[in-house]
């Protein structure tokens, strides 16, 4: 399909600097079918849903991700998207032509990592240096790693800290945050317990990957990167049950969609799944696994807005956008957010 088909016109004012507060206070749009659309709001979740389903959260956790450092005079900045091994990370760097491989980067705090070599996609392998963690390095002179829309409007502060951490954050690996999840809190959880509707945790160490704009201009010719995460077996066996018992599988989060959909066969059961995954959902995809979807609202022309159109529809995904614009929706990670029942 043609890139631009998923292009649409976003007022930069529509773009959330801030989380709201409380978290659960933001606003909801309800996409079901074809009906009406309906402005509701985070904390009416437990009214939206039934007995018996299940939200499906990702329980990665951001690491400070993002490095500026020197090559000599040069000033190199490297946000690292996926690792190799205990010491080597994948990283997109920049100014990067100032970069060879065998060179070192000093970064702040005394810590270095040599530059290996330079990926097909342009990215660069980091080894660290040293004998300490590399986890220990990162948050020592690592940043929180906020989207570029975010940080090019305003500094990191310690706020973001918190802010760009879901309560369900326990498996350090992620360079962004599975943003729909940073909707929930403890009085939504409960509220959620009491009317009966399930959770279960998966773990997908979301890359920097995605952040970067499509710039193919056909769907066929886009390179997806790929994310580590997992299922274990004891959490799909129960996911197959509650859909088998009648219960919605209801991903929160594209990232949560993107790793069920990885591990569903196509006789719609879950298996349990431990590896990389660069699944590319597009208009045309058959969903195995997953019976709706709560995400935020997305980039024009990138993978996401591609895959809620495929779970939607291009044409109502089109409509969803417009009125979520004329009604002052805030859009991106720290946005409102919108539950699609197809």
């Amino acid at each position: 399909m043609r890139v631009d088909l998923f292009d649409f016109d976003l007022p930069p004012e529509r773009i959330a600097l801030r989380p709201a507060r409380p978290r659960d206070s933001a606003r909801l749009l309800l996409a079901t079918g074809t009906e009406a659309l309906e402005d509701r709001i985070v904390c009416d979740l437990p009214a939206l849903l039934r007995a018996g389903d299940v939200l499906v959260f990702n329980d990665t956790r951001v690491i400070p991700a993002q490095l500026e450092g020197r090559r000599g005079e040069a000033r190199i900045g490297a946000t690292l998207h996926k690792r190799v091994d205990l010491r080597r990370w994948q990283a997109f760097v920049r100014n990067a032509k100032r970069l060879r491989a065998g060179d070192v980067i000093d970064f702040a705090a005394g810590v270095q990592a040599s530059a290996e070599a330079r990926g097909d996609d342009g990215s660069w392998t980091l080894a660290f240096l040293g004998e300490e963690a590399v986890e220990v390095l990162l948050h020592r002179a690592g940043q929180m790693p906020l989207p570029p829309y975010i940080a090019g409007k305003r500094p990191t502060d310690a706020q973001d800290q918190s802010d760009y951490q879901t309560m369900f954050a326990a498996r350090d690996g992620a360079v962004a945050a599975p943003t729909a999840a940073l909707h929930f809190t403890p009085d939504l959880i409960a509220a959620l317990d009491a009317a009966g509707v399930a959770r279960e945790t998966l773990t997908l160490h979301v890359g920097a990957g995605t952040f970067l704009p499509v710039k193919a201009e056909d769907t066929a010719d886009h390179r997806m990167h790929a994310e580590w995460g997992t299922i274990d077996a004891a959490t799909a066996d129960r996911l197959n049950a509650a859909r088998a018992a009648g219960g919605r599988i209801i991903a929160v989060g594209t990232t949560s969609l993107r790793l069920l959909e990885s591990a569903a066969g196509d006789d719609g059961v879950v298996r349990p799944f431990s590896g990389d995954t660069a699944i590319f959902i597009t208009p045309g995809y058959r969903f195995k696994a997953i019976d709706g979807l709560m995400t935020n609202f997305h980039l024009p022309k990138s993978t996401l807005f591609m895959l809620v159109s495929a779970l939607m529809g291009l044409e109502r995904m089109q409509a969803v956008y417009g009125h979520a614009i004329a009604n002052d929706y805030r859009f991106y990670s720290y946005g409102d957010s919108s539950l699609l029942l197809p």
